[in-house]
């Protein structure tokens, strides 16, 4: 943004390799302070922005994982009954049982709100929640308040949270939802892509390793059996693990000997098929 106090801008982070069309999303969603909803298939980088925005702008985190049995109430506070019930039974509690305040937590909305600082709220994998809960939780986001009802209280937010929502689109999002959000799909990176994020977590690399390491990892991905393709973090991972064995030799992976195929396939019958296929990889 231009934040007109801060004058700063987004540009990545120590761990993210961000493309000029995402950084450009995500400053124009923080100076219209709209929503940004990602999509994108699992491991391209969604829920890591946030982390990115907040390590850039040097701005506490706030998370909200999205669960499909959660009230909006939930994510804003919650009224420890039970506490105050037995706080009052056995009198031997610090807290005034008569000053309900006292037995009000909020939750990770109402964090963001009451924080004494700007916050990144990541709101993640909302396409978990009912319609309900999606179209209710922009509207407390617009207004940037909400009410206490036990307390008859109302809470408005000391500042405005820069707020991040992810989805794995499996389920649809409604359509006033999508109005008041800002929207971006993030593409699974291309090898070169790959190659730079790659290269940041590992800048010591070798060419040889790099080269050959993503070459089997796009074609790993290309196996239309495979019900879940590994991501980045799986690259991230076995790359790891591939340092971490004394005994791994960059030539054999260029001759198509791929070691550690569970650090890439997590499902049984994917591992099963990945384990069928690579002999199709050595020369």
């Amino acid at each position: 943004m231009y934040d007109e106090e801060k004058d700063i801008a987004f540009t990545g982070s120590s761990k993210y390799v961000l493309d000029n069309e995402l950084a450009k999303i995500v400053n124009i969603t923080m100076a219209l302070e709209m929503p940004l909803l990602l999509k994108g298939e699992p491991g391209t980088g969604k829920t890591m922005l946030a982390y990115a925005i907040a390590e850039s702008l040097n701005m506490p985190l706030i998370v909200l994982n999205v669960k499909s049995s959660m009230k909006l109430i939930d994510a804003l506070y919650q009224y420890d009954t039970l506490t105050r019930l037995n706080d009052s039974r056995f009198g031997d509690s610090k807290r005034d049982v008569s000053n309900i305040e006292e037995y009000i937590k909020m939750g990770k909305i109402g964090q963001a709100f009451v924080s004494n600082e700007k916050a990144v709220l990541l709101i993640d994998e909302i396409d978990k929640a009912d319609t309900d809960f999606q179209d209710d939780m922009l509207d407390v986001l617009d207004q940037m308040e909400f009410d206490i009802l036990e307390i008859d209280k109302t809470i408005s937010a000391k500042n405005r949270p820069v707020i991040v929502i992810t989805s794995n689109a499996k389920k649809d999002l409604s359509d006033p939802f999508l109005g008041r959000c800002n929207f971006h799909h993030i593409a699974f990176p291309e090898p070169e892509m790959m190659r730079e994020i790659v290269q940041v977590h590992f800048p010591d690399i070798s060419q040889d390793l790099l080269d050959s390491a993503v070459n089997a990892f796009y074609r790993l991905r290309e196996f239309k059996e495979v019900e879940k393709k590994p991501a980045t973090r799986e690259l991230i991972n076995w790359i790891r693990a591939m340092h971490a064995d004394p005994d791994f030799k960059v030539k054999d992976l260029i001759k198509g000997d791929i070691p550690y195929l569970g650090v890439l396939f997590k499902k049984s019958p994917d591992y099963v098929v990945a384990q069928r296929a690579v002999s199709r990889f050595r020369l």
